[in-house]
């Protein structure tokens, strides 16, 4: 496994866990009224609602850990964006709504279906590795998560859709 310092977006060590419940949705995540704004405003609000502390003591690496229907909600991609934005390594939970899956995939974010995330402790640090389809708490408790076709993984590691048709059709365009 890697760490957050390097360029794998699929596997991390030392990820403090979140822990967010059941039914998170779109509104949440970027709340309507601050989507007439670019990501960075709507950054600071994300998920004020359910977590007011979140969108200021997240940190770069962290991952968020949430119960079941993780997105539902409206087909806004700026819910998936923002997470982006906010450097959250992976959202871990034992569902997803089919829209937000296909949206955080293609900004880059990485979703893991765990059905055990539960076992998972606010503050926790885990390490996780997509590839393997495996989360592992501390003291070396290995959780399954559903694997992840590579293509998929690919485009997290890529940065996301753009950023990877970017590379494949222009990279001359692309930074090392």
């Amino acid at each position: 496994m890697t760490d957050q310092g390097t360029s794998s977006r699929s596997a991390a060590a030392g990820a403090r866990a979140w822990r967010l419940g059941a039914d998170i949705d779109t509104d949440a995540l970027a709340p309507g009224h601050a989507m007439k704004h670019g990501l960075d405003v709507i950054a600071r609000h994300c998920l004020e609602s359910v977590r007011p502390d979140f969108a200021a003591g997240v940190q770069p690496g962290d991952v968020i850990v949430a119960g079941p229907n993780f997105g539902i909600g409206s087909s806004r991609e700026q819910a998936a964006s923002v997470l982006v934005q906010l450097r959250v390594a992976a959202v871990i939970a034992p569902s997803f709504s089919g829209l937000y899956l296909r949206n955080a995939f293609n900004v880059g974010l990485l979703l893991l279906t765990c059905r055990e995330a539960g076992q998972i402790q606010e503050g926790e640090r885990i390490a996780f590795d997509a590839r393997a389809a495996a989360v592992t708490r501390p003291g070396g408790q290995a959780l399954a998560t559903e694997p992840i076709p590579g293509f998929l993984l690919d485009m997290v590691e890529a940065g996301g859709l753009l950023a990877q048709l970017q590379q494949r059709f222009h990279p001359e365009r692309t930074s090392p």
